[in-house]
């Protein structure tokens, strides 16, 4: 009996002991398979891990790459990646760059801070560009924190624009600071301070030197902590500076003073409607009421409009001079050309009658009366305020100086540029053309031209002779490389530095010594 007892228990211990084995072969199988699925992530793991190594390598050394071009174009001038990513090019005067392309930002320059230098620009959008080039040149020599320069705003044209709203001033800021260290306003206890009245201002000489700035301005910037210079025209000379400081007047001027997003969005707007309709010619026709009443030029203009001229320049007290003989004045070149006078110029060059004409101005004075020459022999004359819906222009009104950025930024991308007078408008994008890669810009002799266009009203010479005499003139004054004029203790009679910057233009000595062998 005992027996098949015994057989059943030895039976069910065998069931047990085949159950526990088939149960460890399954675990030992899953666990296999868990090994294997282990191993297969931690292999896929490792691909992913190995190929996102590979990118971020990638990524850090073209990272590396780009900075260490922009460094160099930076140090090489406008050969190598001038100014990246500024707006202006050689190539072109507005650039997009994709939204993707990151911002590389220069190395913050280390020095000791001597002071404080604040500026006050004084006279129209040219001429105050001029002056913060220099004055972002004067802070960084004598090793100063440059303040954002105030704009003028109580001059004959009354804007009440401030520095951002005409100039990207992160950009100003931020380009820059590899030289210069710049900020949007004084410290709390220094601006505290000038609130209160406690400011040193005064002027600086003119067409002063480097020498001039160190030994009189930084003493007292080092012992008021703050000075505010209350003129900035023409207060650095055009020539006996070091190649550095050419250079960096330079930089500012094309590369880190780019207009803002508006208006560089609307000036491509612009140039994209002429050049829909092909080539186009920028007249800076600066036949506008202050600039007769300043200049005292009144060549085509009734008793009345006399009258009116020399009432508004008597009002000004800052327009020194208020005598003017107007005849003497054009004989001698020194007025502007009126409307009549410049057609009869374009026409003696053979400039296309049917090419379009952007007038870079304001109103002209005496409104069709004294275009209607022009407007014949030129019908294809243009404005931004043709081109554009008022609705595109509301926010620029009363505002002559973002007016004005518009006009520079179609002056610089036209195929040719004419200007009437030699102002500060004419004279920087003359400068910024040359940069370009000296494109066609036409610089009007107008004393000759005024004694040529005499002679041909008067019949002494015929329009052959006139336009023969006109273009032959002119051969050499088309924006082509050239030796900028130094008149040694005559700086108002010596080329502009800003209207040929010679130091920083490419080929420019090669050019001028074949022109000169």
């Amino acid at each position: 009996m005992k027996e098949p007892l015994l057989w059943g228990r030895e039976e069910k211990s065998g069931n047990k002991r085949g159950k526990v084995n088939l149960e460890g072969l399954l675990m030992t199988m899953m666990s296999n398979n868990k090994v294997d699925k282990l191993k297969n992530t931690m292999s896929v793991r490792s691909s992913r891990m190995n190929l996102w190594m590979i990118r971020a390598t990638t990524s850090v050394i073209l990272w590396i790459c780009i900075v260490q071009l922009t460094a160099f174009g930076d140090m090489w001038g406008p050969r190598v990646l001038k100014g990246w990513p500024s707006c202006f090019t050689h190539e072109s005067a507005i650039m997009e760059f994709p939204s993707t392309v990151p911002r590389v930002l220069p190395p913050k320059r280390v020095y000791k801070n001597n002071g404080y230098l604040m500026v006050s620009c004084n006279g129209g959008l040219n001429q105050m560009r001029a002056a913060i080039c220099d004055m972002v040149v004067i802070a960084r020599y004598l090793n100063v924190t440059l303040i954002v320069p105030e704009l003028d705003k109580a001059s004959f044209w009354a804007d009440p624009s401030e520095f951002q709203d005409i100039f990207d001033l992160d950009h100003f800021i931020t380009s820059l600071r590899d030289e210069v260290r710049i900020l949007r306003e004084l410290p709390p206890r220094l601006k505290h301070k000038v609130e209160n009245g406690f400011l040193y201002s005064m002027p600086p000489i003119s067409w002063s030197d480097m020498s001039y700035y160190k030994n009189q301005i930084l003493p007292l910037i080092q012992k008021y902590k703050v000075v505010h210079l209350n003129r900035t025209d023409a207060r650095l000379a055009n020539n006996g500076q070091s190649l550095e400081i050419q250079k960096l007047r330079c930089r500012v001027n094309f590369s880190a003073l780019r207009f803002t997003p508006q208006i560089e969005e609307l000036g491509r707007k612009v140039i994209n409607l002429l050049r829909k309709n092909g080539p186009f010619l920028v007249l800076h026709l600066r036949y506008e009421m202050d600039m007769l009443a300043f200049s005292g030029c009144t060549q085509g203009c009734n008793s009345d409009e006399v009258d009116e001229l020399t009432r508004m320049r008597y009002a000004y007290p800052w327009w020194k001079e208020k005598i003017i003989n107007s005849d003497l004045k054009r004989k001698d070149g020194l007025c502007p050309l009126t409307p009549e006078e410049t057609a009869l110029a374009l026409r003696a060059f053979d400039i296309d009658q049917n090419i379009q004409i952007y007038i870079a101005a304001g109103e002209i004075y005496g409104g069709s009366r004294r275009m209607a020459s022009l407007a014949k022999s030129y019908p294809n004359l243009v404005r931004k305020e043709t081109l554009l819906e008022p609705s595109e222009l509301q926010f620029f009104q009363n505002h002559s100086s973002q007016m004005a950025a518009l006009d520079y930024l179609v002056s610089l991308e036209s195929d040719i540029f004419v200007p009437t007078y030699d102002g500060n408008m004419a004279k920087v994008v003359e400068g910024h053309r040359r940069y370009l890669g000296f494109k066609k810009t036409i610089l009007l002799n107008r004393k000759l031209l005024v004694e040529l266009i005499d002679q041909y009203t008067n019949g002494a010479l015929s329009w052959d002779q006139f336009s023969s005499a006109v273009k032959q003139s002119h051969a050499d004054r088309m924006g082509s490389a050239t030796k900028r004029l130094a008149i040694p203790d005559r700086p108002k009679e010596e080329d502009y530095f800003y209207s040929n910057p010679e130091e920083c233009l490419e080929s420019s000595e090669d050019n001028m010594l074949s022109s000169t062998a």
